[in-house]
């Protein structure tokens, strides 16, 4: 019985997704706006911040991420335009994506309040690593990494959704755990080309989970976000715990060892308490 109600849910969710039919998250509007003044030519980082201002808790969030050991600021930053000011453009939206990203991950049910926070922990904890990660060994962005850690997967909660409205699938975790592996990325890159985000960061959610991922060039952000994620489930019985890591392309990317561990864990841990 379970493995016809697989293959029936699949065939819809796929079916929703290749016909526009699947109902999609939306980006909360605040982060909209600011992605919007900053691309247009006439506004300037003032603009951006009346924006952010207009939000007291996303000011409130901004500031404090700006002190934070994430950016290391050299003297404290009392103000969100000063913040923006300093971070610029592309840090701005990137760090103003990844703090409302939270509210994306809040349960409207019961039955699915403890993935949801599952989810939105092991996304923070990607991310802190995947920040890291990028300053280390590589010459991306790290605050694009960051948000591209809080965004992998993403493609998990349309699942949910839809998981609430079937007793039958909610009751079987390993049925869901089954669908979740298997439709999640498609429908995370789908969300992520709705949102428009950055042609860089689109193949995070498509591929972060394809392992053997091989392409030729610098390491890229699903390079990080594989490494980062397969770190994050050592030691669990996560499927990718047991994997033999020296057959991971990603991690000869980065130029580390099979047995890495993020050098400077404390970076990671205060950039995670950062995001909570």
């Amino acid at each position: 019985m379970s493995d016809q109600l697989e293959k029936q849910l699949l065939d819809k969710i796929f079916s929703d997704l290749e016909n526009d039919n699947m109902v999609l998250p939306t980006l909360p509007e605040v982060a909209l706006r600011v992605r919007k003044t900053l691309e247009d030519e006439d506004a300037g980082m003032g603009d951006v911040a009346k924006i952010i201002t207009t939000d007291a808790a996303l000011s409130a969030r901004l500031i404090q991420v700006a002190n934070s050991p994430l950016l290391r600021a050299a003297r404290a930053i009392e103000s969100v335009e000063i913040a923006v000011t300093r971070m610029g453009g592309d840090m701005t939206r990137n760090l103003v994506t990844s703090i409302v990203m939270e509210q994306m991950f809040q349960a409207t049910s019961d039955a699915t309040d403890s993935r949801l926070r599952a989810i939105w922990e092991h996304s923070t904890q990607v991310a802190a690593m995947s920040h890291a990660l990028t300053n280390q060994f590589t010459k991306l962005k790290p605050d694009q990494a960051l948000l591209a850690g809080l965004v992998h997967d993403i493609g998990v909660l349309p699942i949910l959704t839809m998981a609430e409205d079937i007793p039958e699938l909610l009751d079987d975790e390993k049925l869901l755990d089954r669908i979740i592996l298997k439709a999640h990325p498609s429908i995370g890159e789908a969300i992520l080309k709705k949102w428009n985000f950055a042609q860089e960061i689109i193949p995070v959610a498509a591929e972060h989970e394809n392992i053997l991922r091989d392409h030729a060039g610098d390491a890229d952000y699903v390079d990080v976000i594989i490494v980062a994620n397969m770190e994050s489930h050592l030691g669990s019985n996560h499927a990718h715990a047991s994997v033999d890591l020296s057959t991971v392309p990603a991690f000869a990317k980065l130029g580390l060892e099979a047995e890495f561990e993020v050098v400077d864990i404390e970076a990671v841990k205060e950039t995670q308490a950062a995001l909570a």
